[in-house]
């Protein structure tokens, strides 16, 4: 891609927001040119918004830290300024679908972050490794907003790129039930343990909305295009719980695994070692390779080593073993903010415009 693509970060003081900004400083394909908050943000330096709120460890990228915040509500204005947006607000599920709604009819393409459109049944939710034939949806979406380059994508929920991503090589063996407990990092809920002392040395055992996501994302992500709309598929069933736990960033999920064709170990470590999606063919500038790193040791992956493996993009597996009750147990880890967040919508963007979906005006 020799000319980069203009991007805008709708919801860029988050903590999301913070991690599009500081993904997008360096990439070789998009560059921020907007970044858009609500009211209170807006007219301030982008430095300026964030101050004594930035969360991450590297600094504000220097040319972002300049540019003024606008208002993520002025949908032409904002529209004029880039080819394409990604959203994290945080606003009520109607009012983000209304606003991605109008930025997508206003001929700028949305890749979300956000739950609002999940299941907006010609919206693709894209795990791009696992489901890169689910953008063929995006031209029945724009058939139905009326658009000819307008329209939006989304990411999934943090909890599930651990475990499915796992469990998506061994589809060949038809597995029919999961369970899988996730343990949650605190920067899901958008919390530093400063601004949420209470988590120190505690464990909560509930996640608003985070089980039912959990059990029913992966069946949309794993259906099939009917008639211009996502068909969710209808098996395997997943019971799920999320705890919260005292870590900054990483979800672990415990998992176990009942197979029609219960594959042998080596047939498992096979599909992992050999697995890779559109991402890894195509040489994205996003995608880890290897895409699912398995440790032998007993002890790995532990959160705090192994969360950035691939630069945050890859997903680590460990300690697979016989299940008495299931089939085969393991566990796996994803980065929540990078690959289970901005990551995960970056990449997405870079398949959308490899795939030329997403150009420039």
């Amino acid at each position: 891609m020799i000319k980069k693509l203009r991007v805008g970060v709708l919801g860029a003081t988050g903590m999301v927001g913070q991690r599009f900004v500081s993904l997008l400083a360096d990439h070789p394909w998009f560059e921020c040119t907007l970044v858009a908050a609500s009211p209170g943000s807006a007219g301030k330096s982008y430095a300026d918004a964030v101050a004594g709120r930035w969360t991450l460890s590297a600094p504000i990228p220097p040319a972002i830290a300049r540019l003024v915040v606008a208002d993520a509500s002025d949908v032409a204005g904002n529209a004029s300024q880039c080819d394409f947006v990604f959203c994290a607000v945080d606003m009520a599920k109607d009012v983000t679908a209304q606003l991605e709604d109008a930025y997508a009819r206003a001929e700028t393409p949305v890749v979300s972050n956000n739950s609002a459109h999940r299941w907006t049944p010609d919206v693709p939710m894209m795990v791009p490794e696992i489901n890169s034939e689910h953008v063929a949806v995006i031209e029945a979406q724009r058939r139905r907003l009326g658009t000819t380059r307008g329209f939006v994508a989304v990411k999934p929920n943090c909890s599930i790129q651990s475990y499915v991503p796992a469990i998506h090589p061994l589809r060949a063996f038809r597995p029919t039930k999961i369970a899988v407990c996730t343990y949650q990092a605190i920067s899901g809920a958008g919390k530093t343990f400063e601004s949420w002392p209470e988590m120190v040395d505690n464990v909560i055992p509930f996640i608003k909305g985070e089980e039912e996501k959990s059990e029913q994302e992966p069946l949309k992500i794993w259906g099939s295009i009917v008639d211009g709309k996502i068909v969710a598929a209808t098996s395997p069933v997943i019971t799920a719980q999320c705890l919260r736990v005292p870590v900054s960033d990483g979800h672990m999920a415990a998992v176990s695994v009942a197979f029609e064709k219960p594959p042998t170990r080596e047939q498992i470590l096979e599909a992992w070692r050999g697995y890779g999606g559109m991402p890894q063919a195509r040489h994205l500038p996003s995608a880890p390779t290897p895409f699912l790193h398995y440790f032998d040791e007993d002890n790995r992956p532990q959160t705090r080593l192994d969360r950035d493996a691939g630069a945050g993009q890859a997903i680590s597996i460990g300690r697979l073993r016989p299940d008495p009750v299931f089939d085969w147990k393991f566990v796996a880890l994803s980065h929540n903010t990078v690959r289970g967040a901005a990551g995960g919508a970056v990449l997405t963007a870079e398949l959308l415009a490899d795939g030329g979906f997403i150009t420039a005006k």
